[in-house]
């Protein structure tokens, strides 16, 4: 049994670079707010973009190096450096002392922009969510410029996604900053132990705290170098075995620090599920036994039986050990007690990726460089698949696709990767729009010249879900179609999933051969763990993609991995573990 437990790896964007994309998208909606220039907002939400996708640490670069990332002027690059020189920028500061607090919270809704919340705070005094959803009940937004019946209804599901998100990150946020926190206790003298428990553990889609744990005989000096962390802003409360404070990324984090010879039993309580620990303390008492974070006793006796690791816990238990990913009460015990868990996907079994985009359309990078960096994640091959012409915005034309072709198969093999002997084999494709009927870009004997091709929902999303199923399964049905990408479209925290019937869906991609995208961008992780299930069940086959965008986005396989463990996945079932020559004959789609 495998389990990809999350390390840190070079790969991974240092996190200046998010922290300064953070302050230049947020410059760029403070000019939208106060009615500055909107081309001049583009012009920093365009810097802001290119700055979270560069491939190196903005920190380490100076006024020449940071013009020399796209979109990045002279004067923006001085403001990033005031920000690293001082902790701040002027500009970004006086902006802020323009707008009213209220406004501000009001922008935190996915669906209402700047210059909307704004009007409703001059208009109506409206400067909080609730008092907003309050209006909207009583119709009173009705009678501003720019609103009406359909607008209120937009900011009610955006106010429903905020509420539900109950103060949750996304999952990359979390691992960031608990990768930190363990990396700064580990080198605590006297630290014999450091990880991260809990739903991030688990890989779940976001969090809500971060649950440390570490094993010493000494716990003071843990507790003091935990609260002295540079991004710990409060400590909202310390003892001797556990501390809480509260950080800049508006997360809550939780150090428990244990005895060592408790370490296995409280790592397996720690990281829970709640609803797999009430299955495991049943099967404790089954066993005339008492599980708790201390470790496993016997209940007549009270002698300590084991605690020092998970495997001896769950042993005891007359169970193997359950990957942290399975640990949701979704039958991993039953399945552990038949010897059926299964071997779960692990990172290092993909091959490759096949949804990745280059500067040709919306990416940052070019096709060589995104083509270096899959090499040097050791893969065999690697698919470039662009966005194709029905996305205007993106100036695709035959053309240039075909050029792109010619380039494509120029560099296939030059350059190496401990993934295959003679070079990075890569993959020409294309991402296409399915539109409202269902249809696609090209015609066929345009698509028949792509080695595969993803095919995504890009607009249209409140069709009926009749309409909305019949498109995708349209999709399915085209014989050039070969995955179906982020197949239901949603952005966590901003935008729920389409409302199709995803079985007829996932019975469609089973009888055609299409597979079924697991993007592994945090923001989307589509589709979500208990589609995969369901999907699982269908006969589907999968396909963990980066959807990457720049370098960095590369990274990304390791939540799409997660994700694809949640879901119970295998090897066999996701295509871009396979090697090439199955592949391609999967690609072919029973094409002649």
């Amino acid at each position: 049994m495998r389990w990809c437990e999350a390390v840190k790896y070079s790969e991974v964007v240092a996190r200046s670079n998010d922290e300064v994309a953070a302050l230049l998208q947020e410059y760029a909606d403070l000019i939208s707010i106060t009615g500055g220039d909107a081309f001049r907002a583009r012009v920093y939400e365009k810097a802001a973009r290119a700055v979270g996708g560069h491939h190196a640490d903005v920190s380490a670069l100076d006024l020449k190096g940071l013009q020399e990332i796209a979109n990045v002027g002279k004067s923006i690059a001085q403001k990033v450096l005031e920000y690293f020189d001082t902790g701040s920028v002027s500009a970004v500061e006086e902006l802020r002392a323009k707008i009213p607090a209220g406004v501000r919270r009001l922008t935190a809704i996915p669906t209402l922009g700047p210059k909307k919340a704004l009007t409703v705070y001059e208009e109506l005094g409206i400067s909080s969510v609730e008092e907003l959803a309050e209006a909207i009940q009583q119709e009173r937004l009705r009678d501003l410029k720019g609103f009406g019946p359909k607008t209120e209804e937009n900011i009610l599901h955006g106010i429903e996604l905020l509420q539900s998100s109950g103060g949750r990150v996304q999952l990359d946020v979390a691992m960031g900053l608990a990768e930190d926190v363990v990396g700064a206790l580990t080198e605590v003298p006297g630290c014999e132990r450091c990880a991260y428990a809990g739903s991030l553990r688990r890989v779940r889609e976001t969090i809500g705290d971060i649950d440390i744990l570490a094993a010493s005989t000494k716990p003071a000096p843990l507790m003091r170098a935990f609260t002295r962390l540079p991004y710990v802003t409060e400590v909202i409360g310390t003892g001797e075995k556990k501390t809480s404070v509260r950080t800049t990324k508006g997360l809550n984090v939780d150090l428990r620090v244990v005895p060592p010879d408790s370490w296995g039993a409280a790592l397996q309580y720690f990281t829970g599920s709640k609803a797999h620990n009430i299955r495991t303390r049943e099967r404790a008492v089954h066993h005339k036994l008492k599980l708790s974070e201390y470790g496993l006793f016997d209940v007549e006796t009270g002698e300590k039986i084991v605690s020092e690791t998970e495997e001896e816990v769950y042993a005891r238990l007359g169970l193997p050990w359950i990957p942290p990913t399975l640990r949701e009460d979704r039958g991993e015990i039953e399945a552990g007690l038949r010897d059926e868990l299964p071997d779960l996907v692990a990172e290092s079994d993909l091959r490759g990726d096949l949804h990745t985009h280059t500067d040709l359309t919306d990416g940052l990078a070019p096709l060589e460089e995104m083509a270096e960096a899959a090499a040097a994640r050791g893969y065999a091959y690697y698919a470039i698949t662009d966005h194709a012409p029905d996305m205007a915005m993106q100036r695709m034309t035959d053309e240039r696709m075909l050029a792109q072709r010619a380039r494509v198969r120029e560099l296939d093999g030059t350059y190496p990767t401990r993934g295959r002997r003679g070079g990075l084999r890569l993959l020409h494709g294309t991402e296409l729009n399915i539109g409202p009927d269902g249809e696609v870009d090209w015609p066929d004997d345009f698509l028949a010249g792509f080695d595969l091709c993803v095919a995504s929902v890009h607009s249209h999303f409140n069709q009926t879900r009749d309409a909305l199923t019949r498109r995708l399964v349209r999709a399915c049905e085209n014989p050039y179609v070969n995955i179906i990408g982020h197949p239901t479209t949603r952005i966590l925290g901003k935008r729920p999933g389409i409302d199709a019937d995803l079985d007829a869906v996932f019975a469609a991609c089973a009888r055609t051969g299409t597979a079924l995208e697991i993007n592994a961008h945090p923001d989307r992780l589509d589709l979500r763990d208990e589609d995969i299930l369901r999907a699982r069940r269908h006969g589907v086959r999968f396909a963990v993609n980066s959807d990457a965008h720049a370098v960095p986005h590369l990274g990304n396989m390791r939540y799409g991995i997660g994700t694809a463990q949640r879901g119970w996945l295998t090897p066999a079932d996701v295509i871009n573990t396979w090697p090439e020559r199955r592949l391609r004959t999967f690609l072919r789609k029973g094409r002649s």
